[in-house]
């Protein structure tokens, strides 16, 4: 079984990532969807486990703009969303994730928690922990070829 905690936009809001240290401690790996790769850099040097996605708002770009992870024989695509339309549409979005063989793609860019089902492909946003507007995170648990997530609100 292992754990991912994922996270999006946070836009150096280190105050909402810092408040995740004790989550991110437990976490098998941590995946910053980007907006800014800053931040997920930030969280690296605490949490080796964590992996970087480049956003469109990133000046210096330090991760991938996307990446395929392997978990449990389980593939995650994880990219910000921009690339994809993922403001207007999901369709890209899925039709590239299922083109790589995966069963979940992790995306940001809106700001909004969103949870969706296209073509075979689970379809999650965490939602943004910018420093405005509703702040949220994703859990995901992924057990062999089964996988449970919930989007966690930050109150």
């Amino acid at each position: 079984m292992k754990k991912i905690t994922v996270v999006s936009d946070s836009h150096g809001n280190r105050r909402a990532l810092d408040g995740l240290d004790g989550i991110f401690g437990e976490s098998d790996i941590i995946i910053h969807l980007g907006d800014t790769s800053a931040d997920g850099s930030y969280i690296q040097t605490k949490f080796p486990q964590a992996v970087i996605v480049n956003g469109n708002c990133d000046p210096v770009k330090l991760g991938d703009d996307e990446k395929v992870i392997t978990v449990e024989g389980i593939k995650i695509f994880a990219c910000h969303g921009h690339l994809y339309s993922a403001k207007s549409t999901l369709l890209k979005l899925a039709a590239r994730a299922k083109e790589l063989g995966c069963k979940i793609a992790l995306y940001g860019h809106t700001h909004r928690s969103r949870e969706d089902f296209i073509d075979g492909v689970t379809l999650i946003n965490p939602g943004a922990l910018y420093r405005y507007g509703e702040k949220s995170y994703l859990y995901l648990v992924i057990n062999g070829e089964n996988f449970t997530f919930k989007t966690v609100p930050l109150i």
